[in-house]
């Protein structure tokens, strides 16, 4: 027995010795370094590229697919001067993967921008700078002053639009289809007061200038090709899709910017040809306290493997991106949904296994990152994305409407996006949405702090009127999702769907104060063929149309939610279709103004939700203006004789304070006559320390903008439902 034991111990150590071992490299980066140095700690490199660079080279030579990477990052702020490009070549494997992170947990900043030379006072309420650069033919479109981003000239000032009084347009190219792009001419006649711009423009010629359009859920930059200050007319010339709505002016806004007498409010800038930029001071700033930064690149990270061969297992943790710039196209940009054909400034193909933990992306022209086309198991976590100049993240391939569905191989999944504050976007593409999933399977959006934008919050899906798309299984859970719109855009969700989901879920989001230009604005849209969506265990407030809408669906749940307080209305049916549209069952419905339904209707017929095919049962409804809420013109008695709500009550459902938004219950003896199970609404959002959960809040001032923005919004008391 004793000699069999040694045999045990003996081969237990020879295979001990035969099992691979993982080799760790380990490359210092520095804000001193240099990128002919070796990389250690005492001879760091200078940037990415160096450290990329010398990766390759370390691999060529003696370093194996078993040895993990870690590209340590000094702190300190580093110069990019164009994006760093990973290929499927510098990727790692599961149990060696590629590790950039910050060396000592002070995260180094990436910064795409051009530091500009020191103001010169012209008068106390103007400053002038040369930038040097634009010899060469650098421009910019977007710029920072003290790490915040400051607006080009524009008028009417920010928060302020012009309305369309009149558009002649002449087609020179027509479309070959409903949502393709035509080449239209435009005229826009001015309003009277608004006629003093032309003479402003014609001043020192149209080079440059832009006419900046909002029409419901789209929003473009269009040249301007000529003025009339005779006629009072402005002219554009661009790609318009052909189901444009130009001429709906209660529906359209727009303004006016990049030219000189534009600049006249603190805050604004103005380029000029000869290369000076042009400054109003905010109150406190002076030449000595600022440092001015303009984007000069578009992206920070391109990660672009090939489908047969996708780039693996990279990390990128405890790092800050900052300051990429957002390029108008010469013809202007071409119309799309959601904005989302337009790049990001973290783009990712073929890629697969990538993960940012703790990163910052800020100050961008357009999105912040896009897991693009065949990406899959992939996470992004614990990361601030703010000031975006569209929205945040985008999963999966975008084709524009008409063109083919890309095929299911093309399409990216299992992508997290768990844990991370979303907010403050949408200042350059105000039609883009928060966090959007295209053509994209059994991806998670859950426990995000998604706020400040000027569209939607979450956008599902890619495919219009019962197409067959790919946004399956995604789950959007857990997120709170608020103080959306801002006047701006229209037809918008908190939570937006389109698209076959096979049973997608929705679920234990809070959803509140939204508000767009003239009409619709929902907490939860389902929308343009919209199947079996499951929304449940939502609480949703004081949105300015209704806390829910479907436009067309078929088979979707509605269930376990609570809509409260929502504006001109609570719960909205638009399209009365052949088939199911929705069960609508265990909800509440607590409402202190507007309508309980609102239900579209053709002259002459009754509205959709009478005769449409919905099932409505064990809900509680309770309005605190009287006792017998009208359903959809029919007294409750009615309603029950259609077939709808057979077991559901009209009582209070004895919240705690729901005028100051605490919808906890006092007991629950009323919800227990429907069925409904109480949830946790306070879970919703970013979770961890206190200070990551503080981040995330809007500060006062931001909250009480909104509010007045609102309260001073002429058209409150009656909104228009379309």
């Amino acid at each position: 027995m004793k000699h069999l034991l040694k045999k045990i111990i003996k081969a237990s150590f020879i295979c001990l010795f035969c099992l691979p071992v993982n080799a760790q490299q380990t490359l210092y980066i520095s804000s001193s370094g240099n990128d002919r140095n070796a990389g250690s700690y005492e001879q760091p490199l200078a940037s990415l590229a160096g450290a990329r660079d010398k990766i390759r080279d370390l691999r060529r030579r003696n370093m194996t697919d078993n040895d993990t990477v870690f590209v340590k990052i000094m702190p300190g702020n580093y110069q990019l001067t164009q994006a760093l490009l990973l290929t499927e070549e510098d990727g790692g494997t599961e149990q060696s993967p590629v590790v950039y992170t910050s060396a000592t947990g002070e995260r180094p900043i990436f910064c795409g921008g051009l530091k500009t030379g020191k103001f010169e006072v012209v008068t106390p309420s103007l400053w002038k700078v040369y930038i040097p650069e634009t010899e060469s033919g650098f421009s910019f479109e977007q710029l920072y002053i003290n790490g915040e981003r400051r607006f080009r000239a524009q008028t009417p000032n920010r928060g302020q639009f012009f309305k369309v009084k009149k558009c002649e347009e002449t087609i020179l190219s027509p479309a070959t289809g409903h949502w393709n792009t035509q080449w239209a001419s435009q005229k826009l006649s001015l309003h009277d007061d608004e006629a003093y711009i032309l003479n402003d423009i014609a001043e020192n010629g149209t080079n440059g200038v832009l006419a900046r359009f909002y029409h419901m859920w789209i929003n473009t930059h269009t040249p301007v090709k000529h003025v009339n200050p005779k006629d009072t007319a402005l002219y554009v010339m661009h790609a318009v899709p052909s189901g444009n709505r130009f001429n709906e002016a209660k529906r359209a806004h727009w303004v006016v910017e990049n030219y000189r007498k534009a600049l006249d409010e603190p805050g604004e800038w103005f380029l000029d040809r000869e290369g000076y930029l042009w400054y109003i001071p905010l109150p406190g700033e002076t030449p000595g306290n600022v440092s001015c930064v303009a984007p000069a690149i578009e992206q920070f990270l391109i990660v672009k493997g090939s489908k047969e061969k996708p780039v693996r297992h990279i990390r990128f943790e405890n790092i800050g991106f900052e300051t990429a710039a957002y390029r108008l196209p010469a013809n202007g940009n071409i119309y799309c949904q959601g904005a989302m054909n337009e790049e990001a400034a973290i783009m990712l193909d073929d890629a697969n296994n990538i993960t940012f933990l703790n990163c910052d992306i800020a100050h961008t022209g357009a999105f912040g990152i896009w897991f693009r086309n065949r990406c899959s198991d992939s996470r992004m976590e614990h990361c601030h994305l703010y000031d975006l100049g569209a929205g945040g993240v985008k999963i999966g391939a975008c084709n524009s409407p008409g063109q083919e569905v890309p095929p299911v191989e093309d399409i990216s999944q299992r992508i997290c996006i768990h844990n991370n504050i979303i907010h403050h976007g949408g200042y350059i593409l105000s039609h883009a949405c928060a966090v959007a999933i295209i053509h994209g399977s059994d991806n998670e959006i859950s426990h995000n702090e998604i706020t400040d934008f000027r569209y939607s919050g979450v956008s599902v899906g890619w495919v219009w009127g019962y197409q067959k798309g790919h946004a399956k299984r995604n789950k959007i859970i857990f997120n709170h999702i608020h103080h959306l719109g801002w006047g701006e855009m229209s037809d918008m969700g908190g939570v937006y769907t389109l698209d076959e989901s096979d049973g997608s879920i929705i679920a234990n989001n809070v959803i509140h104060h939204m508000y767009s230009f003239n009409y619709g604005v929902w907490g939860l849209y389902t929308d343009e063929g919209s199947i079996d969506y499951r929304l449940e265990n939502n609480l949703v407030y004081a949105i300015m149309d209704e806390g829910f809408t479907q436009h067309l669906g078929k088979d979707n749940i509605i269930r376990n939610n609570i809509f409260a307080g929502n504006i001109t209305g609570q719960i909205q049916y638009q399209h009365k279709e052949k088939h199911r549209s929705y069960i609508f069952t265990n909800n509440i419905i607590y409402q202190d103004k507007g309508k309980l339904f609102i239900s579209w209707q053709k002259e002459g017929d009754p509205p959709t939700l009478l005769d449409g095919i919905v099932e409505y049962d064990n809900n509680c409804y309770w309005d605190t203006r009287t006792k017998s809420p009208e359903f959809c013109t029919l007294t409750f008695e009615q309603w029950k004789k259609l077939g709808r709500d057979k077991h559901s009550i009209i009582a209070d459902p004895l919240f705690v304070d729901p005028e100051n938004f605490d919808f906890r219950f006092r007991n629950t003896s009323v919800i227990k006559k429907i069925g409904f199970t109480p949830f946790d609404y306070t879970k919703a959002g970013v979770y961890g320390s206190s200070e990551w959960k503080e981040k995330a809040k809007l500060p006062d001032d931001l909250l009480k903008k909104y509010d007045e923005l609102v309260k001073n919004d002429p058209g409150l008391v009656e909104r228009m439902v379309w």
